[in-house]
């Protein structure tokens, strides 16, 4: 229940943080005010049993209209309106008081100095330090205003009127040092909230800034990886070029042959006709191919068997060697291998591979593929070459962004780097053994997704 009371009471329109946080105790010393007062000079009068003194009619519509007012504050922070309610009560404490003490005097009034003092407490507190000190005048000239009345009392009465005026040095002090004390303590505060205000500012301005240059991070390592794709496709060019060229002689050796298939009836056409069009297939399916691969898309995780994509990627790990004299060799478990990858990302990890492979055996080599299942369920990837190797301290640092070991011009050391990335956004890992003379094996190992490929197949 309390609580509650607190989350109410907290749920204001008020867009300083201070006095945001300053709300909830204001409204709960509003009500208090508002109540309390009236009962309190209702058990004076008439349990207690006051006598009737001078100025006490006045002390009582002073505190009713205190009360009054103090509701009024509540209901205007209610409305988002807490400085406003905050100098209401204070002008009306001050104009109150004043009039009480001119009526009353000062030495009636001494009894009691809860209310000069949670003016000075309010205003300190709640205002700030120029209100603290308004405030503090304002109760010297309140205080002069009912050592005059007492004066000009003891003087009508024949009395010494210095009498009168004989308590305002030491209650000057005494009002001071607690203002002092006030406005040290609201200084330190301040200061201090100001200081964390600051640092929170900093911190969201940072935060943004950090947002800001993860997002142009992933945005450059799309393009990154996009331009992996095109450099992969320039180096499939050449072995393209030769699978076309192979299409085009196909088909213009049919068309060099029309008048003799033509002597020779329907059916040396037809068979001319079917050998066209398997050539023909087989080049769209390589426009394909290089179409899905090379566009930019969102990343796209699916689950597919990675024996299966191998296989179909197997015609373009030729055409990447067909200018040198490589023997590429697939060995796939029979089993499905289930992972989740994006398909365009996973033929970039092994096309980069490879692409480092032919460049790692220019006078000829092989090039083996191996895939099979792991004990936990996952998927293991193994890439060989019979390359040139490595030594250990350029294989530590072959996954570094833009480490290379080639010449200008030749590469940018972005490759592998992107692989690595690839393969962690994916929950695998990559190593690489290697050594010199004795090529390069990377082993790339991706978690197990079966269940899922299970559910994807059915």
């Amino acid at each position: 229940m309390w609580r509650r009371v607190v989350g109410w009471l907290g749920r204001v329109e008020v867009a300083d943080p201070v006095d945001r946080r300053n709300a909830p105790f204001f409204q709960v010393l509003m009500a208090m005010m508002g109540t309390l007062v009236v009962l309190n000079w209702a058990y004076l009068q008439f349990v207690v049993g006051l006598p009737k003194r001078a100025g006490g009619m006045v002390d009582l519509a002073m505190s009713l209209v205190t009360a009054a007012v103090a509701w009024c504050s509540f209901a205007m922070v209610r409305r988002g309106r807490f400085r406003g309610a905050v100098k209401l009560f204070l002008w009306a404490e001050v104009v109150s008081q004043l009039i009480a003490y001119a009526a009353v005097g000062l030495h009636g009034q001494l009894s009691d100095p809860t209310i000069p003092v949670l003016t000075v407490v309010l205003g300190g507190l709640m205002l700030g330090r120029r209100t603290l000190w308004l405030m503090f005048a304002l109760l010297m000239a309140i205080f002069g205003a009912g050592a005059a009345t007492d004066a000009l009392r003891f003087a009508a009465a024949g009395d010494d009127w210095v009498r009168g005026i004989s308590n305002i040095p030491h209650i000057v002090l005494r009002y001071l040092v607690i203002t002092v004390v006030i406005d040290r303590c609201v200084a330190a505060l301040r200061e201090s909230l100001d200081e964390s205000v600051s640092r929170g500012r900093a911190l969201t301005a940072l935060n943004d800034q950090l947002r800001h240059e993860m997002g142009e991070r992933e945005r450059a390592q799309a393009q990154l990886i996009h331009a992996q794709k095109m450099e992969a496709v320039g180096r499939l060019a050449g072995g393209i070029a030769h699978d076309f060229n192979h299409v085009l002689s196909v088909v213009l050796g049919y068309a060099g042959q029309r008048e003799r298939l033509a002597r020779d009836g329907a059916g040396a056409m037809l068979r001319a006709m079917e050998g066209i069009e398997t050539a023909a297939r087989r080049g769209a399916a390589i426009c394909r191919k290089l179409l899905g691969f090379s566009r930019q898309d969102v990343v796209r995780p699916d689950v597919f068997d990675a024996g299966q994509a191998l296989r179909e990627l197997e015609p373009m790990l030729r055409q990447l060697f067909d200018a040198s004299p490589v023997a590429v060799s697939l060995a796939l478990a029979e089993a499905e291998l289930p992972i989740r990858f994006d398909r365009g990302q996973f033929d970039l990890m092994v096309l980069n591979i490879a692409a480092n492979a032919r460049d790692a055996m220019p006078a000829g080599g092989g090039f083996a593929v191996q895939a099979g299942p792991l004990a936990d369920g996952g998927v293991e990837i193994v890439l060989r070459d019979d390359g040139h190797g490595m030594t250990p301290q350029v294989s530590r640092r072959i996954f570094e962004p833009f480490y290379t070991t080639k010449s200008a011009g030749s590469g940018t050391g972005l490759g592998l780097s992107i692989v690595r990335d690839l393969v962690g956004q994916a929950g695998g890992s990559i190593a690489v053994e290697s050594a010199p003379e004795r090529g390069s094996t990377f082993i790339v190992r991706l978690p197990a997704v079966a269940a899922d490929f299970a559910e994807r197949a059915a």
